[in-house]
C-alpha cells in the first residue's frame, strides 16, 4: 500500500443549522469529490498527525475562532480514522488551520467563507 493511500469522507458545517458540506477524497492518484483533491492530499500527506486530537492537558489560547465544525472519517495509510475539528480556542484553530486545504479548500488560511 502507499503511503498516501486514503479513502476519506470530508463533512464540513459552518454553524449550528447550516448545512454540511460532504465531500469524498481519495489519494494515490488523487480524487474524489473535494474540490482539491491533490492539495488536500498533498496536506495530509506532510502535515504531521493530521488526525490528532488536541491533548487534553495542553493550555489553549481562549480565542473564539467560529461555529464551523468538520469531522474526517475513513481509512488513511491502512489506519480507520474518525477525527473532529472545530474553532472553539487556539489549539483547535490552529489544527484547523494547519488542514486548510482539507476543511476549507480555496479560502485564505483554511477560513470558510
Amino acid at each position: 500500500m502507499s503511503p498516501t493511500t486514503g479513502d476519506l469522507v470530508i463533512t464540513v458545517t459552518d454553524g449550528p443549522g447550516q448545512e454540511p458540506r460532504r465531500w469524498t477524497l481519495t489519494c494515490d492518484p488523487p480524487g474524489g469529490t473535494h474540490p482539491d483533491p491533490a492539495g488536500a492530499c498533498h496536506v495530509l500527506d506532510t502535515v504531521p498527525a493530521p488526525f490528532a486530537p488536541v491533548p487534553p492537558d495542553l493550555r489553549c489560547l481562549q480565542v473564539y475562532g467560529g461555529p464551523e465544525t468538520a469531522t474526517i472519517t475513513g481509512t488513511w495509510r491502512g489506519v480507520e480514522v474518525d477525527a473532529t475539528y472545530r474553532r472553539t480556542d487556539g489549539c483547535e484553530i490552529a489544527r484547523w488551520t494547519k488542514l486548510g486545504a482539507v476543511l476549507s479548500p480555496g479560502t485564505p488560511a483554511g477560513r470558510p467563507v
